[in-house]
C-alpha cells in the first residue's frame, strides 16, 4: 500500500489521538441513541454489518430494522421524488445574502422530506420508492472557477458567505435538537473539490497549506463545529496523492480529531470503487483493499452507484476475514449509521416525536410555493439599468424571446424536484402585464436552432400512415445487442422513466416507423437526454452522437409537408435523468420570426443563458463552449448572442434576463443594452419573480456571490487549484461585475462608522457600527458588506468578514452593527498558520466592494493593530 510523504507520521499521531479521544468518549455517559445503536450492532452478524454500510441497507427483520436507502438529495427542495416545492438553485439563494431566509427554506424542505417519507413508508418501516430523511446537502465547496459545471450547487466563491449560508441551511434541515433532528444533513464534498468534472475520478489536487486553511476548509469547519452537521460526504478526487474517501489526514486528523466530528461519513457515489479501479485512482489493487482503507480512514457508508464490486457486502466481509480491517472498525461505522436512524425515528412507528404533527400531505403547499417565490425575488440581481426599469407604465406590446423564456428546465437547475405549477418567464410576464399584449417567439435554441417535441400525430407504423405510432425494441445493456427484452408499439419515440432504476440505466431502445411532417423546409433532429443516440431519415444518417449528449454537427434535411419518410432512432440510457424524447426544429422557428415580431413590440425581453443540461455533474455534453458538464468559455452561446445583437439593431429597447448557474461574460450586452437582470435558475415560481422585478413590484437587492469576469482568458488554467488570481480576493484584473455587486431601484447612503476601539492588541476583537439610510424614493433592501484588507505576504486584496441584509423604507435610517473577532483581522501564511500581524487593518462597509467603476456606496475605517498573535486555523 502506498503512502503520501508524511502520511505514516500523521497516521501514528492520529491513531494516538483517536485512542485518547475514544477513551475519553467511553468515559462519558452515552446518549439513548448511542446505547440503542450499540445494542443493535452487538446483535448483528459480520455479514449483516457489512450490508448495513451500503447506501441501500437491507432490512434485518429479526432486529426490527427496516430496509433503508440513505441516498436522498435536497439542495434546493426535495429532489428526484416527484412533485415538491422547487426553490431557486443554490447559487441563486446565495445571491440573497440572507441566512435567515435560507434557514426557513431548509426547514420547509425538511418538512417536505418528512411528508414524502410518510407518504411512501410501508408498514414494515421501509420506503416504497420515496425519500428517506438523510439529505445529502448542502454543497459548501468553494466555487473557485466559473467554468465548473457544479458551481451552481454552491454558495459562491467566498468562504465567509459560504460558511454563513451553509450553516443556516444545515440548521434548517436538522432543527435545533441534535438528538431529534428533523433530517440529517450531509455536508459535501469534503474537502478540496471543484472540478474539472471529466477528470474527477482520477484527478489529484495539491493545494497549498495557505489555500487549505484560508479557502477550502473554513465552510466545512463552520458546518461541523457550529452548525453541527451530522453527516459529511467525502469527495471523488485525490488530495495530495490520497483518495478523499481514504484520506486519513482529512477524515481522521482534521475531521474527527481536531473538529470532534461524531457523525457519519458517506462516500460520494462510486468513490470507493475509484480507489482500486485501474482506470480511476488505482490507489490499491483490490476491492477488499479499497473497502478496508476507506473504513480505516473513517468512511462509514458506501454509496456504490451500481459498482457491483464495492456494492457487494461480501467484499467487506472478505476484507475483515483477510485481516485488512478490524471488525471493531466496521462495528464503529455501523453504530454511527444506526445512531442517525435512531435519532431520526426511522426504527420507530410514525406519529411520535417532535415532528409528529407533519402529515403526508405537507409538501408542495401554497405556503411553501409562496416562500419559493419570495426566495426568487431576493435572489434576483440587477446588473445594469439605464433607467428602462422598472417599467413604470405597462407597455402596449411586450415580446418575450429566447430559449429560456418558456422553459421549465431553466427554472429548476440540477438536483431538482418537479414543480407542480411552474411559472416560466413568459407565463409570469403574461400574468403580471395582463393589460399588455404579450407574445412569445423562441427565436433560437441554446446552442442551435430552437427544438420542440415531435407530436404523436407525426408518427405512423406503416408507409400508408393508416396506423399511428412507432415500433419500439428495448434491449438490456447500452449496445442494442441480443434479443429485445421488450417489443411494443409506442405513440412516439420517447421514454418517461422519471428516475430510472439501476437496470434501466443500462438500457437501449430502437424505434422504427414512418414520419409525416406538417411543414415543408429544413428540419434538424435531436433526441433529448444525456446519453448517446443516432437518427436516420429515409436511411440518411442525420444525427450520430452516440458518445455525445448534445449534437454539434447534426445534418439538416429537407422535408415536404404531408410526405411520408422512414425514420429510425437508436438511443441508450446510462444516466439518472430518464425523461427523453425525439425533437426537431421546424422551418420558420428561427431568428427571422423573432425579428419580425420585434417590429411591433414596444419592449423586448430576451431570456437567455443556460440550463442544467449543459452545465452540471459529469455530463457527456459536448457543444461549443461546453465540455463534460463544465464550460470552456464564459460567453453567451453564439446563436443567442447573434439574435440578441439583431434584436438590439431593430431599435427596440431590449431587457436581457439571464438564467444560468454560473458567471456570464456579457460584455457586449453591458455596453449596448439598457437593462440586464441575473435571475439564475429561480425555482418553480421564478417567472413570477422576474415579471414582478420588471414591473417594479419590489426593488431588487440580490448581490453577486461570484465574480463575473470579462473572459475566461483572465483566469488561470481550470485544473490549477491555487487561489492566485482567482475570486475577488486574489483577482488582480478588472471584472465585468464584481463579487457583492447588485443595483437597486432606490439608493443608500452611509454615515461615518463608529469604532469601539481605534487601536487593538493582536488577538483582540472590535465592535463597529454605521448608520445606513435609504436615500431614495422607494422601499428596498440593502446588503451591508464588511471587508477587511491587511498588508501581508500572500494576504487577499480584501476579504468579506461580515454582512447583513436590512430592509429600509424610503428615507429610513438604521444603525447596523458588527462584531469582528481576532480571526477577522488575521491572515494565513504560506505554512498554513493563521496570524494576526501588526499594522493597519483597513475596513470597508458598504453595499459592495470598494474601488472600480462599479463601486457601491460605502465608507472606510482603519484599525491599528499592535503586536502579533498566532490563532487557531479556523
Amino acid at each position: 500500500m502506498r503512502f503520501h510523504p508524511g502520511a505514516k507520521r500523521r497516521i501514528v499521531a492520529a491513531t494516538l489521538a483517536t485512542l485518547a479521544t475514544s477513551s475519553h468518549a467511553q468515559a462519558q455517559p452515552q446518549s439513548p441513541a448511542q446505547q440503542r445503536a450499540a445494542k443493535l450492532v452487538s446483535q448483528m452478524t459480520l455479514e449483516e454489518k457489512a450490508a448495513q454500510i451500503q447506501h441501500r441497507a437491507p432490512a434485518i427483520a429479526r432486529l426490527g430494522i427496516p430496509g433503508f436507502n440513505y441516498w436522498n438529495e435536497g439542495l434546493h427542495g426535495v429532489a428526484r421524488a416527484g412533485e415538491a416545492t422547487v426553490f431557486p438553485q443554490v447559487i441563486g439563494m446565495a445571491a440573497s445574502w440572507n441566512p435567515q431566509l435560507i434557514q426557513e427554506v431548509a426547514d420547509t424542505t425538511a418538512t417536505e422530506f418528512r411528508a414524502k417519507y410518510l407518504s411512501k413508508r410501508r408498514p414494515d418501516g421501509s420506503i416504497a420508492g420515496g425519500p428517506g430523511l438523510t439529505v445529502w446537502s448542502p454543497n459548501v465547496n468553494i466555487f473557485r472557477d466559473p467554468r465548473w459545471g457544479r458551481g451552481q450547487e454552491t454558495w459562491g466563491e467566498d468562504p465567509v458567505l459560504t460558511a454563513r449560508m451553509g450553516a443556516a441551511f444545515i440548521r434548517g434541515l436538522q432543527g435545533s435538537n441534535p438528538e431529534f433532528p428533523k433530517t440529517v444533513a450531509a455536508v459535501k464534498h469534503f474537502a478540496v473539490h471543484s472540478g474539472p468534472e471529466p477528470d474527477r475520478h482520477q484527478f489529484d489536487v495539491h493545494p497549498s497549506a495557505r489555500d487549505v486553511v484560508d479557502t477550502y476548509l473554513p465552510a466545512f469547519h463552520t458546518a461541523v463545529t457550529e452548525a453541527k452537521a451530522q453527516a459529511v460526504m467525502c469527495a471523488y478526487n485525490k488530495v495530495d496523492g490520497i483518495p478523499a474517501c481514504a484520506n486519513e489526514h482529512y477524515l481522521k486528523d482534521i475531521l474527527r480529531t481536531q473538529w470532534k466530528f461524531d457523525g457519519h461519513v458517506v462516500s460520494d457515489c462510486a468513490a470507493i470503487a475509484d480507489i482500486h479501479m485501474a482506470n480511476k485512482h488505482g490507489y490499491v489493487k483490490t476491492p477488499e483493499e479499497a473497502a478496508a482503507i476507506s473504513i480505516k480512514a473513517g468512511t462509514d457508508l458506501f454509496c456504490s452507484s451500481g459498482n457491483k464490486d464495492t456494492a457487494d457486502p461480501a467484499i467487506t466481509v472478505n476484507a475483515v476475514k483477510q485481516g485488512l480491517v478490524a471488525e471493531a472498525l466496521l462495528d464503529q461505522a455501523v453504530r454511527r449509521l444506526m445512531e442517525a436512524r435512531v435519532r431520526l425515528g426511522l426504527l420507530d412507528e410514525p406519529g411520535q416525536g417532535p415532528f409528529a404533527a407533519i402529515a403526508a400531505k405537507d409538501f408542495d403547499t401554497p405556503a411553501h410555493r409562496a416562500l419559493s417565490t419570495r426566495a426568487a425575488r431576493e435572489s434576483m440581481v440587477l446588473l445594469k439599468n439605464d433607467g428602462l426599469l422598472p417599467l413604470k407604465k405597462a407597455p402596449g406590446r411586450i415580446l418575450v424571446v429566447g430559449p429560456n423564456a418558456n422553459s421549465v428546465d431553466s427554472l429548476v437547475g440540477n438536483y431538482n424536484g418537479t414543480p407542480s405549477q411552474p411559472i416560466t418567464v413568459f407565463a409570469g410576464i403574461k400574468a403580471r402585464f395582463a393589460q399588455s399584449k404579450v407574445s412569445f417567439v423562441e427565436g433560437t435554441g441554446w446552442v442551435g436552432p430552437p427544438l420542440e417535441n415531435i407530436p404523436d400525430s407525426a408518427f405512423c407504423l406503416d408507409a400508408a400512415c393508416t396506423q399511428p405510432g412507432i415500433k419500439a425494441e428495448e434491449f438490456k445493456g447500452t449496445r442494442l445487442a441480443g434479443t429485445p427484452s421488450a417489443l411494443r408499439s409506442d405513440p412516439n419515440a420517447r421514454v418517461a422513466w422519471g428516475t430510472p432504476t439501476r437496470e434501466e440505466r443500462a438500457a437501449s431502445t430502437r424505434w422504427t416507423g414512418y414520419l409525416r411532417p406538417a411543414d415543408s423546409g429544413a428540419h434538424s433532429f435531436r433526441y433529448s437526454g444525456e446519453s448517446g443516440y443516432r437518427i436516420w431519415v429515409d436511411d440518411k444518417l442525420v444525427a450520430d452522437v452516440w458518445d455525445i449528449a448534445w449534437p454539434t454537427s447534426d445534418t439538416d434535411i429537407e422535408l415536404k409537408a404531408g410526405q411520408v419518410y422512414k425514420i429510425r432512432v437508436e438511443a441508450m440510457q446510462k444516466g439518472a435523468r430518464g425523461d427523453h424524447r425525439l425533437q426537431w426544429s421546424q422551418p420558420g422557428s428561427s431568428d427571422a420570426l423573432a425579428l419580425k415580431a420585434a417590429q411591433d413590440a414596444d419592449v423586448v425581453v430576451f431570456v437567455a443563458g443556460l440550463t442544467a443540461r449543459f452545465e452540471g455533474e459529469a455530463m457527456s455534453v459536448k457543444a461549443p463552449g461546453f465540455a463534460g458538464g463544465d464550460r470552456t468559455t464564459l460567453d453567451l452561446p453564439a446563436p443567442q448572442q447573434k439574435l440578441l445583437e439583431s434584436l438590439h439593431a431593430s431599435g427596440k429597447p431590449v431587457v436581457l434576463v439571464l438564467m444560468n448557474g454560473s458567471a456570464m461574460s456579457v460584455n457586449w450586452a453591458d455596453k449596448h443594452l439598457p437593462a440586464i437582470v441575473e435571475a439564475w435558475y429561480p425555482g418553480g415560481e421564478g417567472g413570477q419573480a422576474v415579471a414582478e422585478l420588471l414591473a417594479g413590484d419590489f426593488s431588487p437587492a440580490g448581490r453577486l456571490p461570484v465574480t463575473f469576469y470579462k473572459s475566461a482568458e483572465q483566469l488561470p488554467p481550470f485544473a490549477d487549484y491555487s487561489m492566485k488570481n482567482r475570486t475577488y480576493r486574489y483577482f488582480g484584473g478588472e471584472p465585468l461585475y464584481p463579487f457583492g455587486y447588485g443595483l437597486s431601484y432606490t439608493s443608500f447612503a452611509y454615515g461615518k462608522p463608529t469604532l469601539g476601539k481605534a487601536a487593538v492588541k493582536a488577538g483582540d476583537g472590535v465592535e463597529l457600527s454605521v448608520d445606513v439610510r435609504n436615500s431614495g424614493k422607494l422601499d428596498g433592501d440593502e446588503v451591508v458588506q464588511l471587508y477587511v484588507s491587511r498588508t501581508a505576504e500572500g494576504a487577499p486584496i480584501r476579504a468579506l468578514k461580515a454582512f447583513q441584509r436590512v430592509h429600509l423604507k424610503a428615507g429610513e435610517s438604521r444603525k447596523v452593527s458588527f462584531k469582528l473577532d481576532a480571526q477577522a483581522l488575521s491572515v494565513v501564511d504560506a505554512k498554513g498558520t493563521r496570524v494576526v500581524p501588526a499594522g493597519t487593518a483597513t475596513l470597508w462597509i458598504g453595499g459592495g466592494q470598494p474601488g472600480g467603476v462599479k463601486q457601491a456606496a460605502g465608507v472606510s475605517a482603519k484599525i491599528a493593530v499592535s503586536g502579533t498573535k498566532v490563532l487557531k486555523a479556523y
